[in-house]
């Protein structure tokens, strides 16, 4: 197994999922480490190599957010890519404010998620990258429209359409066609993209 790219420590207490994550990173020839909870993985971080984390956000104990919060605390800066149930988009937003990098939906796309990995892997080679890159979100943003502000100011405070809808006095199709149109305008390739630039650039 390469290491060189650093380990990925994958803390899930859903063992069928676990078994099925690093049955997939292994034959993407990715180094992988498995924990059944965020305790387990706490009590074992002290002699470990971190390239990085992949935590659920929902877990019995420990949760995927207490642990962003001990790790912030311990001035660990590895990577996390957080995943969630479908809905849990406030947990995943809150969860980018404590500073993971990236958030997937289950059920997700097996190719989606191994390219969500690797570029957590070579996240610290991109820092500096994305240092320069607050500039140009903040152009992106000051192009948007007043309402297309808001809708995205409603989607980093994680709420949901309907509740954004109901928020702006608009029905939640007109809020899935700005949400549209900011993905286009601020150039993300996903929610979790969009949400990433608008903390970057300081909106929370």
């Amino acid at each position: 197994m390469p290491s060189e790219q650093g380990v990925v420590h994958l803390i899930d207490d859903d063992d069928a999922l676990r078994e099925s994550l690093i049955f997939l990173l292994r034959t993407a020839q990715i180094e992988v480490k498995d924990y059944p909870s965020a305790t387990a993985f706490l009590d074992a971080l002290p002699n470990q190599t971190l390239g990085c984390v992949i935590t659920d956000v929902r877990m019995p104990g420990l949760s995927g957010i207490d642990l962003l919060k001990r790790l912030k605390e311990r001035k660990i800066n590895a990577p996390i890519i957080v995943i969630t149930g479908h809905g849990d988009v406030p947990l995943a937003v809150e969860a980018m404010k404590f500073g993971a990098v990236d958030f997937l939906e289950k059920p997700f796309d097996d190719e989606v998620f191994l390219a969500s990995v690797r570029l957590a892997l070579h996240d610290h080679a991109g820092a500096a990258k994305r240092t320069g890159e607050r500039t140009a979100i903040e152009e992106r943003l000051a192009a948007l429209s007043k309402r297309e502000h808001d809708v995205l100011e409603g989607l980093v405070a994680g709420r949901a359409n309907k509740q954004i809808a109901f928020d702006l006095g608009i029905s939640p199709r007109t809020v899935e066609i700005y949400r549209a149109n900011l993905m286009d305008k601020m150039k993300a390739t996903s929610l979790s993209d969009l949400v990433r630039m608008a903390l970057v650039a300081g909106l929370t």
